[in-house]
């Protein structure tokens, strides 16, 4: 890191603790601009967003933490039931943010991140100035003869039942200390990725220890998942329930397996309501990682037009 960082364990109910960093703590009063709280995705962390947060960060303060259930977050027991677990995470984030005393900012989320950043902006719309969901899962709706019509290869249908008896990561943890050579092995492309802000093996290294303790945020996952990767209850037949003051951004990946279909279904749900759907190209799922010059000049660009759109001269219009 370039710029100012500090991490610390946020404390919130039940002696509870997430993972946060701060990134230039004291920019958003210094220069009167918007901070930003950065939602990771399935089975990650903070250290995922290394690309990010030196670019995000010159004139604002950047906020990322390990969502309860994942990273170095504690690892509580979450409902069986998907809507319930679903609260239980929207809730931690409201406590996180009750505690660091964030009256309202832009709210970005990864893949399960976005999901839960959605649900977020529903229960508490008055926090939410913006919010941005890259390559959101658990937006779509499962077609009813999805198995029947779509021609599955017997690997994944096998892998599917497996996900469903077991949570997703567990492979990791069965494999014990090769569970990071295993990552290596599984996701060479990683290391390319990270290769600016990271020497070696570490990112593989930094995302077996994230997944290789007690699974309860796969656990979570796994309650509000159906097989082949669907959610239970899908966002997008939600989405209208947001508040229509809230401008919501899709930043996609072109290569993904994430399906953008739903970022264009929102904004004909949404139609008095901002909705701007992107996509990158060369993208896969972990946009910010695969194209982070890109990545990072969206976002940047529209927290600055959301520091122009509540700045004190144009709130007076």
């Amino acid at each position: 890191m370039k710029i100012t960082c500090e991490g610390c364990y946020t404390v919130i109910s039940k002696a509870r603790r997430i993972w946060t960093r701060i990134v230039n703590p004291e920019a958003c009063e210094k220069n009167g601009t918007t901070p930003i709280v950065l939602v990771h995705g399935m089975g990650g962390g903070v250290g995922l967003w290394a690309l990010n947060l030196d670019d995000l960060a010159p004139k604002r303060t950047v906020y990322a933490f390990d969502l309860l259930g994942f990273g170095r977050s504690s690892r509580p027991k979450f409902s069986c039931d998907s809507l319930e677990a679903e609260s239980e995470f929207v809730e931690s984030i409201e406590e996180w943010r009750a505690k660091h005393g964030l009256e309202r900012f832009v709210l970005l989320g990864h893949s399960l991140g976005g999901y839960v950043g959605a649900s977020y902006a529903m229960r508490y719309p008055e926090r939410v100035q913006h919010l941005v969901l890259v390559d959101p899962w658990g937006f779509g709706v499962k077609p009813p003869d999805y198995e029947r019509s779509t021609p599955i290869p017997t690997w994944i249908r096998v892998v599917a039942v497996i996900v469903q008896t077991f949570n997703p990561l567990a492979g990791l943890r069965v494999a014990g200390p090769f569970g990071a050579t295993l990552i290596r092995k599984i996701r060479p492309d990683l290391q390319k990725k990270f290769r600016a802000v990271t020497d070696g093996p570490a990112i593989c290294d930094y995302i077996y220890h994230c997944n290789a303790q007690h699974p309860s945020g796969e656990t979570a996952y796994r309650a509000m998942a159906l097989p082949y990767g669907w959610a239970k209850n899908p966002m997008v037949l939600r989405i209208d329930k947001i508040d229509s003051a809230i401008p919501i951004t899709f930043i996609y990946g072109a290569r993904s397996w994430i399906d953008s279909a739903p970022g264009e279904k929102t904004k004909e749900l949404r139609k008095t309501a901002y909705v701007d759907v992107q996509v990158l190209p060369g993208a896969g799922h972990h946009v910010y990682a695969d194209k982070p010059d890109e990545f990072n000049a969206v976002v940047s660009k529209l927290m600055e037009e959301e520091d122009r759109r509540n700045s004190p001269n144009e709130m007076q219009h």
